[in-house]
């Protein structure tokens, strides 16, 4: 027909001879029998199907709300699907596993925690068990923050595993594979997440790394010479600012006062490092006298650095101790309101002294 539209001539109709009919069964019965089971089957096969994939891929009914389903260590993808059958949350668990089968990840599923939500169809299920999209549970270390106030945090994680806790600072130093025998400090204090199963130890080396990765990036970013040796006292000394001032504004200048008094040979005498050396002898108010006591952190009695962090330091800290700010100043002094009173000269900071901490109080 599409010639003759071509040539503008009419097409010419025939009725089809017997030879061309088309779809029509054959005279043998027993082939037309054959036949008729054949397309019943693929029909009866196409429905089961579509009714299959429509299940698969249909909200679980018994999910309306979030509840957590784990699957322990060991378990067989049958003995999941049975398990989930049992909780009401499978119907069909046989389309669940021939749904595993088809994809090739029979064996692929992890064990662990699983949140399901309402809305989650069988098939996303299987997607979240194949990947190990597990619960994450979460845990902040604060800046500021001793190595015991850390450690106190990590034991209150119901889902972690504790190996730690029990265990002497030096041997946990070594766990963590330390360069030094003592983790004070060692951390970076951060929001850090896991999943159920994870130890103490994770989590300790995950912050320490964390911890590496800043502290030399901003080492080698540093500000011309300073009175360091290693980046390991630059962090000393930024665990010092950290204490000292929670004003982000101020702590270049506490940073330039230090490392100031460092270049001219001057003792640090900071308070905060003081209260560290005194421990649980600490009450709460600093005395004259603690002043003088002799503790490896007294840095009223001690020349330079104490010989390890005090504290967890912030990226803020340590890149403070690593860009001091320029002045002359060489003291400071807590003005009461949170922020501190610079000055360049001994009589300035006693006057300071006076103005800020020895007047009487006004009722």
């Amino acid at each position: 027909m599409l010639l003759c539209w071509l040539l503008n001539r009419p097409p010419i109709l025939r009725q089809p001879s017997a030879g061309m009919r088309l779809f029509t069964l054959p005279g043998n019965p027993k082939l037309r029998l054959f036949l008729t089971l054949c397309t019943v089957s693929a029909l009866l096969l196409l429905i089961a199907v579509l009714v299959s994939a429509r299940y698969l891929y249909t909200s679980i009914p018994a999910l309306s709300g979030n509840s957590i389903y784990e699957v322990a260590p060991g378990s067989s993808l049958s003995r999941v699907a049975s398990d989930l059958q049992a909780q009401g949350l499978l119907d069909y668990p046989q389309l669940f596993v021939a749904l595993a089968r088809w994809r090739g990840v029979t064996n692929a599923v992890q064990t662990g925690e699983y949140r399901l939500e309402a809305g989650l169809t069988p098939a996303e299920l299987l997607d979240k068990m194949v990947t190990g999209d597990n619960v994450q549970y979460r845990i902040t270390l604060v800046e500021g923050w001793t190595f015991a106030q850390a450690m106190a945090e990590i034991s209150r994680s119901a889902k972690l595993v504790l190996e730690l806790q029990d265990l002497p600072r030096d041997e946990i130093a070594k766990r963590m594979e330390l360069d030094y025998d003592n983790p004070e400090g060692m951390l970076f204090p951060d929001t850090y997440f896991y999943t159920k199963g994870a130890t103490d130890l994770d989590l300790l080396r995950r912050a320490n790394q964390r911890l590496r990765e800043v502290l030399e990036t901003a080492w080698q970013a540093r500000l011309g010479a300073l009175p360091y040796d290693n980046n390991y006292q630059a962090l000393t000394m930024a665990s010092i600012i950290e204490k000292e001032s929670s004003s982000l504004s101020e702590r270049g200048h506490i940073a330039g006062v230090f490392v100031r008094r460092l270049e001219q040979g001057m003792r640090l005498q900071s308070d905060p490092t003081v209260i560290y050396g005194m421990g649980e002898d600490y009450s709460g108010d600093l005395r004259r006298a603690d002043l003088v006591l002799a503790t490896a952190y007294n840095t009223y009695r001690i020349n330079g650095l104490p010989p390890t962090p005090i504290a967890l330091a912030g990226i803020d800290s340590i890149t403070a101790s690593l860009n001091p700010l320029p002045s002359d100043y060489l003291y400071f002094v807590a003005k009461g309101d949170g922020s501190h009173y610079f000055s360049s000269t001994l009589e300035e900071h006693n006057a300071a002294v006076d103005r800020f901490q020895r007047q009487p109080q006004t009722q």
